[in-house]
């Protein structure tokens, strides 16, 4: 066995797994403010407004998909005494953090060129980081509930780093009064915490040994990609239920302020609640579930979800009591429904690789990037052009009962809809533990 490398069917123990987990707080940190602080905070700058700040960013998005397929496929064919992800990772940071600082702290007369040239080095310096990390953790284990405790580590530290980048801005705001101080927190932050946690996941996380690519054309590999079946239904679910995600999360803030009606303070508070919820809910979720397949955990947890969340419905002024209680409930299966899909698609792999695939893990995890920047632009999608055809507008205080009506279905009674549409589409998922044992002795006899 050569440097570097560690069997993928040995147990990790708990430090291995919080070393790996750990880079996912700095990842998710920054990539928060990108879509919640940065594009107020551009539109407002003179000479750019909001049109421009939305066709840039949705053409940096575009740009990240682009790189999400590039990385994972070149990372997949990368060869290296060093091994195949960690290379990325480094070149990636510093690339990562200049991007970000020069975002986050543009100089006076910053116009739209600017904020493309600089998103564009930010999402690619995230995707080179991101991609081959996640794509890591799906080759770290071979065994079925091994990489469930796998990302649930890395899961856990995203919902601490989703806190950080929602406290930490805000309290710098509210102590300098400078919306700039506050974006510019986020990257001293990052300065510190993504050296930190990628050196200690270099030097702790050792790569294991994967098998070489099969030498496969590029028709023989997209016939194998639409011949993989749990490929198929997994990516439709994971791509339906980010967007059931996605509709609360783009509306959260008109809710609170136009059906609820507290401040923006009180919102916050309730954002925090829903996603300490998910750091304290992810273990338990973990212990409830260690006899059930995967799919049928995850189903119970969107089922779980719908539940609580439909009552969200029957709120209104004075009951943000009410809502809280809805956040810990519902916020308790946050990171259960982020975790076991991550799990689900290592094992996909596996069904390509027994097929023939052989080590396409950065491919299909540039894939699962897609899927994941899909949703949101779908939540977004829907949701926007739905509210302002109910007469919905954002810059008056008052909005009208057809326009809070449309609110309220479709932050609280769309996602109930869809997800109970992806528990029917996942509940008789094929690949459970019979299977993907099968999977392995196919794989480790040829």
């Amino acid at each position: 066995m050569g440097p570097g490398k560690q069997r993928a069917d040995a147990p990790l123990g708990w430090r291995q797994l919080l070393a790996y987990g750990a880079l996912g707080l700095p990842l998710t940190a920054m990539l928060l403010p990108l879509v919640v602080f940065l594009p107020p905070y551009y539109a407002a700058l003179p000479g750019v407004g909001a049109a421009a700040v939305g066709a840039v960013l949705f053409g940096a998005r575009i740009w990240d998909v682009v790189t999400d397929l590039g990385v994972g496929w070149l990372s997949d064919r990368w060869r290296g005494r060093y091994g195949r992800r960690r290379p990325f990772i480094v070149v990636g940071a510093p690339v990562l953090l200049i991007g970000t600082w020069l975002l986050f702290a543009p100089p006076q007369g910053a116009g739209w060129l600017y904020l493309l040239a600089t998103a564009l080095m930010a999402y690619l310096g995230w995707t080179l980081v991101s991609l081959p990390y996640q794509t890591w953790g799906a080759e770290l284990s071979n065994d079925y509930d091994e990489r469930s405790r796998v990302t649930a580590a890395r899961e856990g530290f995203a919902v601490l780093g989703t806190m950080v980048a929602i406290l930490l801005p805000t309290l710098v705001q509210r102590q300098t009064g400078s919306e700039a101080m506050g974006l510019q927190a986020i990257f001293w932050f990052l300065l510190v915490a993504l050296p930190l946690a990628m050196m200690v996941l270099l030097r702790t996380v050792r790569e294991p040994q994967v098998a070489q690519q099969a030498a496969l054309r590029p028709r023989e590999g997209l016939a194998l990609l639409g011949a993989n079946q749990p490929f198929r239904r997994l990516v439709l679910a994971y791509l339906a239920n980010g967007a059931a995600n996605g509709f609360p999360a783009t509306l959260f803030i008109f809710f609170n302020l136009h059906v609820l009606e507290v401040s923006r303070d009180m919102a916050g508070l309730a954002l925090v609640i829903y996603f300490l919820s998910a750091v304290i809910g992810l273990p338990l979720w973990m212990r409830l579930g260690r006899h059930l397949p995967k799919h049928r955990l995850w189903c119970a947890s969107m089922l779980w979800a719908a539940a609580v969340f439909a009552f969200a419905s029957q709120l209104g002024p004075g009951d943000f009591g009410a809502y809280l209680l809805i956040c810990v409930l519902a916020g308790s299966c946050l990171g259960i429904d982020q975790a076991v899909p991550a799990s689900m698609q290592a094992d996909v792999i596996d069904e390509d690789t027994a097929a023939g695939g052989g080590g396409r893990a950065g491919l299909y995890f540039g894939l699962w990037g897609m899927a994941t920047k899909l949703a949101f632009a779908l939540a977004v999608g829907v949701t926007y052009p739905l509210l302002e055809w109910a007469g919905f507008d954002a810059s008056r205080d008052g909005q009208g009962e057809a326009a809070l009506s449309m609110l309220i279905v479709l932050y609280a009674l769309l996602p109930v809809v869809v997800k109970l549409c992806v528990v029917a589409m996942v509940w008789r998922y094929p690949l459970d533990r019979a299977r993907h044992a099968a999977l392995r002795e196919r794989i480790s006899a040829r």
